[in-house]
């Protein structure tokens, strides 16, 4: 955790006792590195016990370590969320660990940037199985844990990570802006369907974040789904051209640990009366 980041958990913790998320049980996936990573220790640092998961174990466990260091609760699951069998395997053993769930982070996911003639329909296929099948399938896995009676409700929460691709579409990016866009009808539909159970859903679309998604496609990052090897990142990408791009007010990309805190703020009590919106946390793009 950034120092900066360090200090505001910190206060925020004085001020709240225990911590914004005190006793409570979050699942956060992609959880080994980038902005899932930040979450992971920051909902750990305002005491919540963490369930981290990524399709990375050797990440997932480096996390889970870290967490612990700070003196965390948290276990980790790892798998591909796209997997059958993942949602019934997260949250049993959430449950069999806590007794309960109290927010879900949909975090994963990563692109398979493609102009729209030249995309195949596996490459659409992955992106939407990943960044809108899968959160729908892990929450209604988590359903009976969130449609509760009034007398055993607690502060809920489901957070859908969404993008700027989503709201506006992007070149190069059929597959994720319509993923993306499908994830903020989905948030809707369960902030409509969840509110009488007293349960929040929020989206929050990023702009540009440095992770590896988004840095210099030409450092040659990449990850293996379904058998197959992503190259992940933007062409040519730079801090620097951040830093000069005038469709950014703030003229720089944000970082992972301010993600991770517009995540603190959507699951604690200070968004307590916040449900079917999407945030945009862009640094003033896009508006």
């Amino acid at each position: 955790m950034s120092d900066r980041l360090a200090q505001v958990s910190q206060h925020l913790s004085t001020s709240h006792g225990r911590g914004l998320l005190a006793g409570e049980v979050a699942i956060i996936t992609g959880a080994g590195q980038g902005i899932g990573r930040s979450a992971a220790l920051i909902f750990a640092r305002e005491g919540a016990k963490v369930v981290i998961s990524d399709i990375d174990e050797k990440r997932l466990a480096s996390v889970a370590d870290e967490i612990k260091a700070a003196g965390g609760d948290c276990i980790g699951v790892a798998g591909d969320v796209g997997a059958d069998d993942f949602p019934k395997k997260i949250v049993d053993a959430t449950v069999a660990k806590y007794g309960k769930i109290n927010h879900i982070v949909n975090n994963a996911g990563f692109t398979f940037d493609k102009m729209i003639h030249t995309t195949p329909d596996d490459t659409f296929d992955i992106i939407m199985k990943i960044h809108v099948r899968a959160p729908f399938r892990l929450i209604r896995q988590a359903a009976p844990y969130f449609r509760l009676k009034p007398e055993a409700r607690e502060n809920r929460s489901i957070i859908n990570v969404s993008s700027t691709s989503g709201l506006h579409g992007n070149v190069g990016q059929a597959n994720y802006a319509a993923a993306k866009a499908a994830v903020i009808g989905l948030s809707k539909t369960i902030c409509k369907e969840w509110g009488p159970f007293g349960v929040r859903c929020n989206t929050i679309a990023f702009g540009l974040i440095h992770t590896r998604l988004t840095a210099a496609k030409e450092a040659g990052a990449t990850m293996e789904i379904d058998g197959k090897k992503v190259a992940l990142g933007v062409p040519g990408a730079t801090p620097e051209a951040a830093a000069s791009n005038p469709f950014i007010p703030l003229r720089r990309g944000g970082n992972a640990d301010e993600a991770a805190a517009a995540m603190l703020f959507l699951a604690s009590p200070l968004a307590s009366y916040v449900s079917g919106h999407t945030l945009e946390v862009t640094g003033g793009a896009g508006i």
